[in-house]
């Protein structure tokens, strides 16, 4: 992957500009007129002469300034009246506020536009997927102690991706699981009565089939809880006992088609949000797998970069979107995620490719002299 390279911020061009402009919130969840829409591109504000970079990244949102000086990222809905907020239209640095769009380019002879290598607009069936390059990134960052969002939909059941999808949470390479109630259903399901949504493993549908994720439900709701269930043995395999108990945190965001739903399912979805947004704000990699919504969502407040704070060194937010279908990855690209590289082929197929790469790449580091 390309790294980042940092503007140099001691040029005159953005030597000789202003600070930034606040002005205060007209009200609790309004905005000045002329506020800056963030992005999620590396994003630099000058406040007393010097540059920085804002906390917790994210796009659409605002910029506000915190009580030591430092910007910070916040959506309107939890503005309050009187509070700082930046103001400018410009993204040049000529008005205190530099977005860094050209940071992850390549060189130029890496292509027409010289454009990030994980970042490439055109999505096709057709093209190559570097498997390994991806285990690489997934072993560094457990290695590292990164947090890999996992996003997936229920299709990884549907498509015998469950023990596989388990494996990568009982080893390490996942920080957080985000989804819909149909994927702890549909899991849960598959492990309780033996189908998914009414059909056998050969996808076949079996008798009083149409009732057997609702039975599922039931038995979740009598335990009073996902954790509940695993401990007292209703649930003994797949994605949700794996989580329960390797302690990986999950968020199930619901939505206004959901039977049940299952307890933990978070119906508000301002909260389901919230939720999210405590493993996007810590996130170093994420892996999104047949979902459209969900993808997007995640998407939506992730930044396309990686800060560490401790250190200063910021590189790109591998995100990795895979689908059967080149829509999805094109419309996440489209809503602002432009970092994502898509992979066109069905869950199975993706998830066991990669645990095969990601098992090769574990034993040459584990062999590896110090």
């Amino acid at each position: 992957m390309t790294a980042y390279r940092r503007p140099d911020l001691s040029l005159p061009r953005f030597q000789q500009v202003p600070d930034a402009q606040w002005e205060p919130a007209p009200a609790d969840a309004v905005l000045p007129e002329r506020f800056f829409s963030t992005t999620n591109l590396p994003t630099y504000v000058r406040i007393r002469g010097e540059w920085h970079l804002p906390r917790d990244p994210r796009m659409d949102a605002a910029l506000v300034l915190d009580p030591d000086g430092v910007p910070r990222v916040l959506e309107a809905r939890y503005i309050r009246a009187g509070q700082q907020v930046a103001v400018g239209l410009a993204e040049d640095g000529s008005e205190g506020i530099y977005v860094h769009a050209s940071g992850f380019w390549g060189e130029a002879e890496a292509g027409p536009e010289g454009e990030f290598k994980f970042m490439s607009s055109e999505v096709s069936r057709e093209k190559p997927t570097d498997y390994a390059q991806m285990a690489r990134l997934l072993v560094e960052e457990r290695m590292r102690g990164g947090h890999v969002l996992w996003v997936v939909g229920p299709a990884v059941l549907h498509s015998r991706g469950r023990d596989t999808l388990a494996w990568f949470i009982q080893n390490g390479f996942v920080g957080a699981l985000l989804g819909g109630n149909a994927v702890a259903v549909h899991d849960i399901e598959s492990d309780t009565m033996g189908t998914t949504l009414g059909m056998n493993s050969r996808g076949a549908p079996v008798e009083g089939g149409h009732a057997f994720h609702m039975r599922a439900i039931n038995r979740v709701r009598e335990a009073g809880s996902i954790q509940a269930a695993v401990e007292q043995g209703i649930i003994r395999s797949g994605i949700m006992h794996a989580l329960v108990r390797n302690e990986v945190p999950f968020v199930l965001a619901g939505s206004i088609r959901d039977d049940g739903p299952l307890p933990g399912t978070i119906t508000d979805v301002v909260q389901a949000q919230e939720m999210m947004k405590e493993h996007t704000r810590r996130a170093t990699m994420a892996i999104m797998i047949a979902t459209a919504l969900h993808a997007i969502a995640t998407g939506n407040m992730l930044p396309s970069y990686v800060y560490e704070e401790s250190t200063g060194e910021i590189r790109p937010m591998a995100t990795i979107c895979v689908d059967s279908s080149e829509f999805v990855v094109s419309k996440l690209k489209d809503r602002g995620t432009h970092q994502a590289f898509g992979v066109i082929t069905n869950a199975q197929d993706f998830l066991h490719v990669l645990r095969h790469y990601v098992e090769i790449e574990a034993a040459a580091r584990a062999s590896a002299p110090a």
